[in-house]
């Protein structure tokens, strides 16, 4: 899987050169709407009150001090999403802290909004919560306020928090108004360069200081892009003169470069030379937010159910602290020597799908309590692994030396901090330790439950007697899917099934699968995951573990597929014409099977364009159940071997030729898919934000406090999150905001 490295870069700033002015005639119509969330969209409390009960007193003080670990941990990721996420964060919670939504509705009733602009207000605080700043976590699309500027500008200032604090919230609206409504072309999406904002590299680093970047980290083994924050900074506008880049890691103290704390990472800090540039390193990046995260993760140790979890409740602890990457790994050795723990977390700048290079960890914690009876069906799957791997389409030399068998679990979520709450997790995502000692499998239950409960008459693109097997067996369908410098294989004999011919490309010394595949790797990975889910499906042996036989195996292995060809098609939605780039490595790796089964023929998937009910365009796509075991079984398995030979050689440029042509959009073939992209834009369904609960110690007892599925309730969800600093807590999020600040020009 991926590794996770968890650094920004940053150039500060260079003059840059002449812009090209992009023809507007030659670029396809954008639909705005794209851009706003609707009034309507789903919002559902996350339910976790049965599981959280069914804890013991020292459990619950266990998963409460965590929790606040992760919130505190997760305000890092307005910092890494956009310049502006952290000041509209902030100018949000002093709004909301004053008064709650019912009761600012009057304000803004005298301000001049209507009961819709209020609510659009609503939903757009709700979605800066729910992403952790104004781009979405699933598809990295800008989203602005549904509601004329200066309605929104009347809103504030009718507030009494502009009323108590006139000076302080004037300067917040006028530091973050401009961006918050910007739609230019570069502040649409996240990117890097001309492509996109991003706040991991500033707006004139380029895909060469990457490189540069990536090959520096890849030399120091101790970093490894991690934890660093990296600034690039170039004299006059010539990136080849001067390069300087400046790691700073995400630790609770700041110290000179040439300086070592405690004795840690000696060889990390300080200033070297690479390649005729200078790199210095240096720590104290998040300081005040990591030193929140190491106190409550030292509060959780004294309710740690074994010596496991308090040695990895150290470990993560030393790791914010210090800086050290070995300490992080060391906390997730621990980790998955637990167990079956009743209260399960994870913690740390884990996944790196935001980062433009593919390389930088987004922050991320999360809290939750064991679903026995679903965890007991995924421990046969587990069993069974060792029997169902042979089954894979490619010879066993492309395999990992050893399978360790991963602790799969289902959840129920009490907490998930960060961007966005995935259905699922495959952790940790670093390749050394997967190799050697295993990971764990989570699939998070009561976050499907919510996901997949889909109304009929918003299940798009698909016939209608496909719509009832859709919704009834989506969600069963979904639980069914060394560098010692030494080579681990026999370069003489080990041959490679495309070529015929022995292997000639393989990963040197530090590189890992992320360095090497970069800007595709995330979405390379996925796309190999969801291919082997879809093959092993086709066993009976593993429809069974999960109580599906027969006729009921056979529905469930088809709406499988057709939900999979489905996603491919909505995954156009997650595609920038101008940029001719992916937003979300899921879709990408949706879209890229859907064009892989459409090119096996044979009348395996059909896709139409048609007119729709209401006389705007539409689309139709089928599935030929009778071919999934021929045709489609025999497209996957080829496609499927290629993908993981190209990985398993570290051969980039026969896997991001494969990848990146099957990711193509165009409007030539037989299929218009640029065309089919407006259609996608057109009947889209927004998706769901959830409402987490709070956890609070009264006396000896922890307490869970729920909210309701709506907007105002994921609103005071997060005003009361954070109750004893919340002022000071916001004043660190806009000096460290303000730090950054010059590096965006």
């Amino acid at each position: 899987m991926r590794c996770p490295p968890l650094f920004e870069c940053f150039s500060i700033p260079k003059e840059n050169p002449s812009k090209i002015i992009n023809m507007l005639n030659l670029r396809p119509k954008m639909v705005d709407s794209q851009y706003y969330l609707p009034n309507d969209i789903g919002i559902s409390a996350l339910d976790c009150g049965e599981a959280f009960r069914l804890l013991s007193p020292q459990e619950k003080l266990y998963a409460h001090y965590l929790s606040r670990a992760a919130w505190y941990g997760g305000l890092a990721v307005l910092l890494q999403t956009s310049p502006e996420s952290a000041n509209i964060f902030v100018m949000l919670q002093r709004i909301f802290r004053k008064q709650t939504p019912a009761q600012l509705e009057q304000a803004a009733t005298a301000a001049g909004l209507s009961s819709a602009e209020y609510q659009a207000f609503l939903v757009y605080a709700a979605g800066l919560y729910a992403n952790m700043g104004n781009y979405k976590s699933f598809g990295d699309t800008k989203f602005i306020p549904n509601l004329p500027k200066e309605k929104l500008q009347a809103l504030v200032k009718a507030s009494q928090a502009f009323q108590d604090q006139p000076a302080e919230m004037e300067a917040l609206w006028n530091s973050c108004s401009g961006p918050l409504y910007s739609l230019e072309d570069k502040q649409k999406q996240l990117g890097l360069g001309d492509k996109g904002i991003t706040t991991y590299f500033s707006g004139n680093c380029c895909l060469e200081d990457a490189e540069l970047a990536q090959k520096f980290l890849d030399s120091k083994v101790s970093v490894l892009a991690f934890l660093p924050q990296c600034f690039t900074i170039a004299d006059k506008w010539k990136w080849s003169d001067l390069f300087l880049l400046t790691v700073d890691l995400k630790t609770t103290h700041c110290c000179p470069a040439d300086c070592a704390v405690d004795g840690e990472c000696e060889s990390c800090c300080g200033s070297f030379r690479f390649e005729d540039k200078e790199f210095t390193v240096k720590r104290g990046d998040y300081g005040p937010v990591m030193e929140k995260v190491s106190y409550y993760l030292q509060e959780a140790q004294a309710y740690a159910a074994n010596e496991n979890q308090r040695k990895m409740l150290e470990e993560y602890r030393r790791s914010f602290t210090l800086g050290s990457i070995d300490a992080h790994k060391e906390g997730s050795r621990y980790w998955i020597k637990d167990k079956g723990p009743i209260v399960e977390s994870y913690i740390g700048f884990i996944e790196s799908y935001r980062d433009p290079f593919g390389s930088r960890g987004e922050f991320e914690g999360f809290v939750a309590v064991v679903n026995k009876a679903m965890s007991e069906r995924f421990a046969k799957l587990v069993s069974s692994a060792e029997v169902l791997l042979p089954e894979l389409p490619w010879p066993r030399e492309f395999e990992k030396d050893t399978f360790l068998k991963p602790d799969f679990t289902s959840l129920d979520v009490l907490t998930f901090a960060g961007s966005g709450i995935p259905a699922g997790i495959n952790i940790p995502n670093y390749d050394d330790i997967r190799q050697s000692e295993g990971f764990k499998n989570v699939s998070l239950g009561n976050v499907l439950a919510v996901a997949y409960a889909t109304q009929k008459e918003k299940l798009t693109f698909l016939k209608e007697e496909d719509k009832d097997l859709f919704i009834k067996w989506k969600g069963p369908s979904f639980e069914v899917q060394d560098d010692s410098g030494k080579f681990n294989f026999d370069q003489t004999k080990v041959i490679n099934p495309e070529t015929k011919e022995p292997v000639s490309s393989w990963y040197r010394g530090s590189e890992t699968w992320d360095s090497k595949f970069s800007t595709i790797a995330s979405s390379y990975e996925e796309c190999r995951a969801e291919c082997v889910g879809l093959y092993l499906c086709l066993k009976k042996e593993v429809l069974s573990i999960f109580g599906h036989e027969g006729q009921e195996a056979e529905e469930v292995v088809y709406i499988n597929w057709l939900s999979m060809v489905r996603a491919g098609l909505l995954g156009l939605e997650f595609y920038t014409p101008e940029s001719k780039s992916w937003r979300q490595a899921h879709m990408q790796a949706r879209f890229v099977i859907l064009r892989v089964l459409l090119e096996a023929g044979e009348g395996l998937v059909g896709l139409e364009e048609v007119t729709g009910q209401d006389g705007k365009p539409d689309a139709r796509i089928t599935l030929d159940r009778s071919k999934i075991h021929t045709v489609g079984k025999n497209a996957i398995q080829r496609f499927l071997c290629k993908l993981q030979v190209f990985k398993s050689t570290a051969d980039v440029e026969g896997g991001r030729a494969l990848y990146e042509g099957y990711s193509t959009v165009s409007d030539s073939g037989a299929h218009n898919f640029l065309r089919l992209r407006e259609t996608v834009l057109l009947r889209k369904e927004a998706r769901k934000m959830f409402v987490q609960a709070n956890t609070r110690v009264n006396g000896d007892s922890v307490e869970l406090v729920e909210y309701e599925g709506s907007a105002a309730g994921l609103i005071r969800s997060f005003t009361e999150r954070f109750p004893d600093d919340a002022e000071q807590l916001e004043a660190d999020l806009l000096e460290l905001n303000k730090r950054d600040a010059p590096c965006w020009c």
